[in-house]
């Protein structure tokens, strides 16, 4: 009777290890949902940030793009329809998560001034503007990934 006991024991503690093993395996919706966490990090900073950056900014000739330190900086550029008024961005991601607080949106504008450019303000709602493009790109692309 001990012999059918300890076997009975073994083969329920087998099945309830493998019962625990196959539900660590994960489905298709787990795969993409790991694919879209607000954690990427296969460049250095968030690659949805990132992607949504470079996106947004495309507009513009970049000067310098740092993946890992997560810097993207604009040259200057000029709006056709305004051709008295340039500026230039720099973009820094400072995580690795995808947050709000995880991007620093920074730009500078000139004017011309009797053929000379001239320093000027940017205005606060501008920048805030640019945040919010990036940061909704950002969580389309996240959507996507984990949609699609």
């Amino acid at each position: 009777m001990i012999g059918k006991t300890t076997t009975f024991a073994k083969t329920l503690l087998l099945t309830g290890a493998l019962a625990a093993l196959s539900a660590c395996g994960g489905s298709k919706d787990a795969v993409k949902a790991d694919l879209a966490a607000s954690q990427v990090t296969t460049i250095g900073v968030n690659a949805y940030l990132w992607r949504a950056s470079l996106d947004t900014l495309s507009f513009a000739p970049l000067v310098q793009t740092d993946s890992n330190g997560g810097v993207i900086v604009t040259d200057w550029y000029t709006n056709p329809a305004n051709p008295g008024e340039r500026m230039k961005v720099t973009v820094t991601i400072l995580d690795q998560d995808l947050r709000a607080d995880a991007l620093r949106v920074a730009a500078s504008r000139e004017v011309s001034q009797g053929g000379a450019w001239v320093a000027s303000p940017v205005q606060a709602a501008t920048i805030q503007k640019l945040e919010d493009i990036i940061l909704t790109r950002a969580r389309e692309l996240r959507r996507d990934a984990l949609t699609g």
